[in-house]
């Protein structure tokens, strides 16, 4: 039975035609197949040149126009350590107004020194303090942002980086500490958040930027308080989004991994091993690093912030229905996301793999023991 690229030839032949042909076309006739792997390479790229163009004509994604922080007011909650005060130091770099606020008044002052360290000229004003939970009293939240805004001008950016850390064994985590981390990690985004958006809806113009968590991506080992209140901050991020956006008002949830801060340090005091083993996995930031990708990217008005390799790979792998900004953007997390599924495959059975080992080493330890 004749091939099926051959059937053509094969009707020209069965109709006495094939001798009338020129040559040229016989042999193509022939050879034609040959070409197959082109044209079928030839019709994949038209497929994606007509889907990008109906992409761009049914939802175009444009980016929005860079902020200028010159001038601009930038409040930062959890601004007296860490992340934080590095982002208010990038702020202040770059010639913004900053508000901080954070619980402890000591730390505070002591941040205040060191951001105006940085100013860029002898004209640039001085950093605001504020001492205050953000957790706490909605109330109390709203009034000294009414401060802030009197003394600076309007919010042109808010940074959400009030947050604390747990890590332990499900179990052995305090029920209370779940309500703690809820009200700290969520609720202190929401309730500055909540202050400053009736003002940028008038103005037009406003940055809300979420400090969250590559464990606000996925869920680890000795995570289970932790994780869920930073997975909260990225849906408030998303549907907050879509109701601000024809304001003028961008938000950007950053995914910052193990970074080197006071709060790291004091969470490694209790976390459990297996945490620490998978932790390693990834590198150690440091928060200056880490500053400057997040502000770089809320400037930008991108809606995710990711630091290094692995958290562009696990922005890309768990976009969802996460908002782009352009059609690049939005092509790239297409275009990768079946080889970093595959690629964290991988990850996650090295995952599995220390939990088992170290169950399994704590079983032979407690059986040595009964045995002594």
């Amino acid at each position: 039975m004749c091939a099926p690229w051959l059937w053509p030839l094969q009707l020209l032949q069965e109709e006495g035609l094939n001798s009338a042909l020129p040559v040229w076309l016989c042999q193509f006739l022939q050879s034609w197949w040959l070409l197959l792997p082109l044209i079928m390479l030839l019709v994949v790229a038209a497929f994606i040149v007509a889907f990008v163009l109906l992409l761009y004509m049914v939802s175009p994604l444009i980016s929005p126009k860079p902020l200028k922080l010159n001038g601009a007011h930038v409040v930062v909650t959890g601004g007296s350590s860490g992340i934080g005060k590095c982002i208010a130091i990038e702020c202040y770099k770059q010639g913004a107004f900053i508000t901080l606020v954070a619980r402890d008044e000591r730390k505070l002052l002591q941040a205040k020194k060191e951001i105006e360290k940085h100013a860029i000229n002898d004209k640039q004003v001085v950093v605001l303090c504020i001492s205050v939970d953000v957790s706490k009293d909605y109330s109390q939240v709203e009034y000294v942002i009414k401060q802030a805004q009197e003394k600076l001008g309007p919010v042109d950016m808010l940074v959400n980086c009030a947050g604390i850390t747990v890590a332990a064994k499900f179990e052995e985590v305090d029920v209370d500490c779940f309500k703690r981390l809820m009200e700290v990690n969520y609720l202190g985004s929401v309730y500055p958040t909540r202050a400053v958006i009736p003002t940028m809806k008038e103005r037009r113009m406003g940055r809300i930027m979420f400090v969250s968590s590559q464990a606000g991506q996925l869920g680890l080992f000795g995570y289970t308080a932790y994780s869920p209140s930073k997975f909260a901050v990225r849906g408030l991020a998303e549907s907050l989004q879509m109701e601000i956006k024809p304001y003028n008002i961008y938000v950007t949830v950053a995914y910052p991994p193990d970074t080197d801060t006071p709060g790291l340090a004091e969470e490694n005091k209790t976390k459990p091993l297996e945490t620490k083993l998978i932790s390693e996995t990834s590198g150690l930031c440091q928060p200056e690093q880490v500053a400057k990708v997040i502000v770089k990217d809320a400037v930008q008005g991108n809606f995710n912030s990711s630091v290094g390799p692995d958290g562009y790979m696990l922005s890309a792998l768990t976009c969802g229905m996460s908002p782009v900004t352009s059609i690049t953007e939005g092509l790239q997390q297409i275009i990768t996301m079946g080889l970093f599924r595959t690629i964290a495959l991988f990850y996650l059975g090295s995952f599995d793999s220390i939990v088992r080992r170290c169950m399994m080493q704590r079983e032979q330890l407690k059986q040595t023991d009964k045995t002594e």
